[in-house]
C-alpha cells in the first residue's frame, strides 16, 4: 500500500511516474514560483488581490502543506492558550525542523517530507487550548465500533469490513485531507468560470466546488468527501461541505499530533473552509468542523498559513495498485488463529526439552504500516 513511503518511492523509481500538467487557461493568472518560509508578515503597501479573466479572486497555484509537518494538530500543554511561539521558541522550532530535514535526507531514499517550522503552537486554534474536543457518549459508542488496522489491539481480520476507508485506499475524508501527513502533502488549486477545483496529492482526489449558487444536493445523498458549495465574500472563498456519509474519521493517526487513531464522524458533520490570499505567495486557511452528535463542544477549528510553491511536483498516487496490506493482514490473521502458538513451557520443561521451536515463515503480522 502506498501509505508506506518506501513502497511508493520504489514504485516511482521503477515505473517512472508521470507529472500532472494543468493548462494555463484553466488556472487563472500566472503565479509566482515559490513562497518565502513563514515568519512575520512583511510590512508595506496593502496587498492587491489578483483577479481571474472572468472576475473572480485568483487563488490558483500549487499550495503544498509540507511546511506543517512539524506542527502538531493538538497543542503541547506547555503553551497553554498561546496560539503563537515567542521569538526564542520559534528559533528552537526552526532548528528542530532543520534537524528533521537533515535526518530525512540522510538515507538512500527519503522516508518523509520535511518542512520549515511555523510560529503556531498547534493547527487547532479553537478551542483556545488547542486540544481536540472530548467525544459525546454517542461518539464514544461509534468509536468502539470502528474497524481499522490502526485500532489498538486488533488482531482478527477476515474481510474488508475489518478495515477503514484509508486502509482500503478509498479516501482520507474531510477534514483529514486538508491536514498534513509525513508525505504526499501536495494541494493544487485550479479555477474556471464558476468553479474551484482542489486537487489532493494523497489519494489523488479532486474536490470540484461550484461557486455560482448551484443548488445543494438532497440531504439523502451521502458522499465520502461530502458535497461542497462555495461562494465569495469579498476576496475570501468560503466553502461549506455537508452530505457526508459518516464513514470517515475526524482525524487520523497519520496527522502529526493527532489525539489517537480512531475519531468517528457522523452524517451530520458540516465543514466550513475559508481561503484568503494575503500576499503574492501566502494564503490564510481555516476550517471549522461541526459535528455536535460526536463532539462534546460541538466543533473545533483548524487554521494555518498556506505557501505557494509552483515548483512542487505531484506524482501519480497508485494506492489500489500497490495495496497488498489488506490481503496480508487477512492471510496472517487467519494463519495465526489456525496455528496458535503453544503455551510457553515451564522452566523445568524448557530444561528437559530445549525450549520452544520457531514458528514457520509467515507467522508474523502482515502489512507493515510504515511511518505513522
Amino acid at each position: 500500500m502506498t501509505k508506506r513511503i518506501l513502497t511508493f518511492a520504489g514504485f516511482s523509481i521503477g515505473a517512472g511516474l508521470m507529472l500532472f500538467s494543468i493548462p494555463q487557461a484553466a488556472t487563472g493568472q500566472q503565479q509566482p514560483a515559490k513562497a518565502q518560509l513563514p515568519g512575520a508578515k512583511p510590512a508595506g503597501a496593502p496587498y492587491k488581490q489578483p483577479m481571474t479573466a472572468w472576475g473572480e479572486p485568483d487563488i490558483s497555484g500549487m499550495w503544498p502543506i509540507n511546511h506543517l509537518v512539524t506542527t502538531g494538530l493538538q497543542r503541547n500543554p506547555k503553551y497553554g492558550d498561546r496560539r503563537y511561539m515567542t521569538d526564542e521558541e520559534f528559533k528552537a522550532a526552526q532548528q528542530g525542523a532543520e534537524q528533521r530535514k537533515q535526518r530525512n535526507a540522510s538515507g538512500t531514499i527519503p522516508v518523509a517530507e520535511s518542512g520549515a517550522a511555523i510560529r503556531q503552537t498547534s493547527l487547532i486554534v479553537d478551542p483556545p487550548n488547542g486540544q481536540f474536543p472530548p467525544l459525546t457518549d454517542n461518539g464514544k459508542q461509534l468509536q468502539s465500533k470502528m474497524e481499522s488496522s490502526y485500532k489498538p489491539g486488533k488482531t482478527v481480520y477476515d474481510g474488508i469490513e475489518d478495515f477503514g476507508p484509508w486502509d482500503r485506499c478509498i479516501t482520507r475524508g474531510l477534514p483529514v485531507s486538508m491536514e498534513p501527513r509525513n508525505y504526499n502533502n501536495g494541494i493544487r488549486i485550479t479555477q474556471s468560470p464558476g468553479y474551484v477545483i482542489i486537487m489532493l496529492e494523497m489519494a489523488h482526489e479532486a474536490r470540484v466546488i461550484p461557486t455560482t449558487g448551484v443548488p445543494k444536493l438532497d440531504p439523502a445523498i451521502k458522499e465520502w468527501l461530502g458535497e461542497s458549495r462555495g461562494h465569495w465574500e469579498g476576496n475570501t472563498l468560503v466553502v461549506e461541505t455537508t452530505n457526508f456519509n459518516g464513514l470517515t474519521e475526524l482525524t487520523s493517526a497519520g496527522v502529526p499530533g493527532s489525539p489517537g487513531p480512531l475519531q468517528p464522524s457522523s452524517p451530520n458533520m458540516k465543514v466550513t473552509e475559508r481561503f484568503t490570499r494575503t500576499g503574492p505567495t501566502t494564503m490564510d486557511f481555516s476550517m471549522k468542523i461541526e459535528d455536535p452528535t460526536i463532539l462534546a463542544t460541538g466543533s473545533f477549528t483548524v487554521a494555518y498559513p498556506m505557501l505557494l510553491d509552483n515548483d512542487y511536483q505531484m506524482f501519480e498516487y497508485a494506492c489500489h495498485e500497490g495495496n497488498t496490506a489488506i490481503r496480508n493482514y487477512i492471510e496472517t490473521s487467519r494463519y495465526e488463529r489456525a496455528n496458535p502458538k503453544p503455551a510457553a513451557p515451564s522452566p523445568a520443561d524448557g530444561q528437559r526439552r530445549g525450549g520452544r521451536g520457531q514458528a514457520p515463515d509467515g507467522g508474523g503480522r502482515g502489512g507493515n504500516r510504515g511511518q505513522q
